[in-house]
């Protein structure tokens, strides 16, 4: 599995059909969650029950990210060029390009990355996507 370096809807980030290349990359620990990312509703609603009453607030989020009841993540993207990315590959793990805890180094990102992914935006560090935990009958704002 390929891990891609690109510029998502927030920020810099690695992309991987494996979740244990995106951990291992950042030297995080394997059990750790980790953000999937769709340009589908579709596809998401697959991999995770969604409440009904929050379907409408998903499809029209944007750079947000949602955390369900089974603490799995998703982030719906509906930025042009990063959702074309995705259109080619369905669901994919997402982090933000940087060793554990540390800030964004281009260099330690490209040399981590198997395939780097540039478009007319470049490759930067940016604010990351707003997150809220779904309950059953709330959302909580995380982030």
């Amino acid at each position: 599995m390929y891990l891609f370096l690109a510029q998502s809807d927030t920020t810099a980030g690695f992309l991987s059909k494996s979740k244990d290349r995106i951990l291992l990359a950042k030297q995080n620990m394997q059990n750790k969650p980790i953000l999937v990312e769709s340009n589908s509703l579709f596809l998401i609603k697959k991999h995770s029950k969604i409440p009904q009453k929050i379907n409408k607030a998903i499809r029209r989020s944007k750079k947000t990210t949602f955390i369900f009841q089974n603490n799995k993540s998703f982030r719906l993207v509906d930025d042009g060029l990063h959702s074309q990315f995705l259109e080619h590959f369905g669901l994919l793990y997402s982090s933000s390009a940087n060793l554990h805890k540390h800030k964004f180094d281009l260099n330690f990102a490209i040399n981590k990355a198997d395939v780097l992914i540039m478009d007319k935006r470049g490759i930067f560090e940016s604010s990351p996507s707003k997150i809220f935990k779904i309950k059953k009958d709330k959302i909580k704002k995380i982030r």
